[in-house]
């Protein structure tokens, strides 16, 4: 049984906030997937039966229904999906949360919600209900644009964060974080207290964040890795360094991440996933 994936960038505004829009049905590559962190964040209106998430292996899994919002994550998040997945969501932007959000993103932080938690069981259902009986994909990510463009409202500080986010993810990361606060012109405590509230994080975690998927998506599985270059080449200090980061943000060292994506190119060639998630079986 095959996956259907669709997906599409919004419209602007939203297109500033929201790197793409996407439909997602059928039966997952394994029932168990890790997703290492990205400089990312997640919104999914679930429409199949619940699946779960373990955020850290030193928490219980939890289930969601409804759907969930993972503002940019620190750690890897377990996702434990049932037979058959449908599902509509949001792949977004490191601070492209915070305009839906009625919390400080930083309340979120590695603490995956419901999203009845954050617009309400009504509106949900409601949401839900009409995506459910949509026509197709298409107009099911209609459906959620418009939701999410009748929900956006001001942000203090959304500009600020956005313009310094656009600096790290230029650099990859590799970034001295106080000439960060420098060109902002405000200080570093001001500019860390923002990005707390807004993503959830600080610029230097976010930094590392890039620096790791830049390190990782220059890996290519089906050929040997040159470790000590690669981490040289996305700004690690040393290969150690590289590795501490790697088990860090993983769970795993290069060498063993590099075996299961391996694994997943060999049992599942050609996926819809590949490239990021892992499976965790």
């Amino acid at each position: 049984m095959g996956v259907e994936y669709v997906s599409r960038v919004p419209r602007p505004p939203l297109n500033g906030l929201i790197d793409d829009l996407y439909y997602l049905e059928g039966a997952p590559p394994y029932a168990r997937l890790t997703l290492p962190p990205m400089p990312a964040a997640l919104l999914i209106v679930n429409l199949g039966a619940p699946f779960r998430i373990r955020a850290g292996a030193d928490l219980g899994a939890a289930e969601y229904a409804d759907g969930c919002v993972v503002t940019t994550p620190t750690r890897a998040l377990e996702f434990s999906y049932p037979p058959r997945t449908r599902s509509v969501g949001a792949h977004v932007k490191p601070w492209g949360l915070a305009p839906f959000l009625p919390m400080p993103a930083v309340e979120l932080c590695d603490r995956p919600v419901t999203i009845e938690q954050v617009w309400g069981r009504p509106a949900v259902a409601e949401l839900r209900d009409r995506l459910a009986t949509a026509a197709g994909p298409q107009q099911m990510l209609t459906l959620l644009e418009e939701e999410l463009t009748r929900r956006l409202g001001e942000t203090a500080g959304l500009g600020l964060v956005r313009r310094t986010s656009g600096v790290i993810a230029a650099a990859g990361g590799a970034v001295a974080i106080g000439d960060l606060s420098v060109a902002a012109g405000v200080s570093s405590t001001h500019l860390a207290q923002r990005f707390k509230h807004l993503v959830g994080v600080t610029p230097k975690r976010l930094a590392r964040a890039h620096r790791f998927a830049t390190a990782v998506f220059s890996i290519d599985p089906a050929e040997p890795v040159d470790w000590g270059d690669l981490a040289g080449r996305a700004g690690y200090f040393d290969q150690a360094h590289f590795g501490h980061e790697f088990r860090a943000f993983t769970g795993l060292t290069p060498t063993r991440y590099v075996e299961v994506r391996r694994r997943f190119l060999r049992e599942h060639p050609g996926h819809v996933l590949d490239g990021w998630p892992l499976p965790a079986d």
